[in-house]
C-alpha cells in the first residue's frame, strides 16, 4: 500500500465512522476503497468489519447521554446482536456471495419503508403496546440484522433503526444511540471470529480504526443535533444510495 493509498483508507474510515454513527452504511464507503487499493473481496470485508469497530464504539460513546436509562434494552437486545453476528460471520466463510447478498437490496427497501412510515405506525400501534421494548418481534429482528451485519454490514444500521422506529415508542435520537451499541458489538464479535477463521489485513484494520474513531466523534456531534424529521430523511437518502451501489456492483 502506498502512502496515498493509506491516506485514502484513513479518510474513508473518517467518513464511515461518521456515517455509521448518524445512520449506518459506512461500509459502502470503506469496502470499495479497500477493493480499490488491491485487497481481495473477502479480505477487504473481514478487515473492514474489524477496522470499523473502534469507530462504532466511539460513536456510541458520543451518544452516551441518549443511552441513559436504556440499560434494560441493551441487556435484552445485545445477546440477539451478538448471536446474529456470530451466525453472519460463519455464513461469510461458508456460503457463496450470491446466496446471501441477493436479498440485501430488498432488506434495505423494507427498512426504508419502515423509517418513512414510522410516525404513522407509531400513532396506529401505540394503543396496542403494553410495554416499550418491542417484544419478541424486535429481538428476532435485531438477531436477523446481526446476521446481515456479521456477513457484510452495509446499511445494518438502517435495518435496525427501521425496526426499532416502528416497534419501540421512543425518541429517534435515543434509538440511534442504542443502534450504535448493537451494531458495534455485531462488528466486534464478527471481527474477533474473523481473526481465527479468515485472512485479515492488519494495516488496513489499523488505518480504518484511526479514521473511524475520529469520524465517530464527528458523527455524534452532528447527528445529536439533527431533529427527528431530518435524521429520518438522512436515513432514507443513505439507504437509497446503498441500494443503488449494491445494484450496480
Amino acid at each position: 500500500m502506498t502512502v496515498w493509498e493509506a491516506i485514502a483508507v484513513v479518510i474513508a474510515g473518517v467518513f464511515a465512522g461518521g456515517i455509521n454513527t448518524v445512520v449506518g452504511s459506512g461500509t459502502l464507503v470503506t469496502f470499495p476503497v479497500l477493493l480499490a487499493v488491491g485487497y481481495p473481496p473477502v479480505v477487504a470485508n473481514v478487515s473492514n468489519s474489524l477496522g470499523l469497530v473502534p469507530g462504532s464504539l466511539s460513536g456510541a460513546w458520543g451518544y452516551r447521554e441518549e443511552l441513559k436509562g436504556q440499560a434494560d434494552r441493551v441487556k435484552r437486545l445485545l445477546p440477539a446482536s451478538i448471536l446474529g453476528g456470530v451466525v453472519g460471520a460463519i455464513l461469510l466463510v461458508t456460503l457463496p456471495d450470491e446466496a446471501f447478498t441477493a436479498i440485501v437490496p430488498v432488506l434495505i427497501v423494507i427498512a426504508l419503508v419502515l423509517v418513512v412510515v414510522q410516525p404513522w405506525l407509531n400513532r396506529k400501534l401505540s394503543h396496542r403496546r403494553n410495554d416499550n421494548d418491542g417484544g419478541v418481534l424486535l429481538w428476532f429482528g435485531v438477531f436477523a440484522a446481526g446476521i446481515y451485519g456479521g456477513y457484510f454490514g452495509a446499511a445494518q444500521g438502517v435495518l435496525v433503526m427501521g425496526l426499532m422506529g416502528v416497534l419501540v415508542s421512543e425518541h429517534l435520537q435515543r434509538l440511534n444511540a442504542l443502534k450504535n451499541v448493537l451494531t458495534a458489538f455485531v462488528n466486534l464479535v464478527a471481527g474477533v471470529m474473523f481473526i481465527f477463521i479468515a485472512d485479515v489485513a492488519w494495516l488496513a484494520v489499523l488505518l480504518l480504526a484511526v479514521g473511524s474513531v475520529v469520524g465517530g466523534q464527528i458523527g455524534a456531534k452532528i447527528g445529536r443535533k439533527l431533529p427527528p424529521a431530518v435524521l429520518r430523511g438522512v436515513i432514507v437518502v443513505v439507504g437509497v444510495a446503498a441500494i443503488v451501489q449494491l445494484l450496480v456492483k
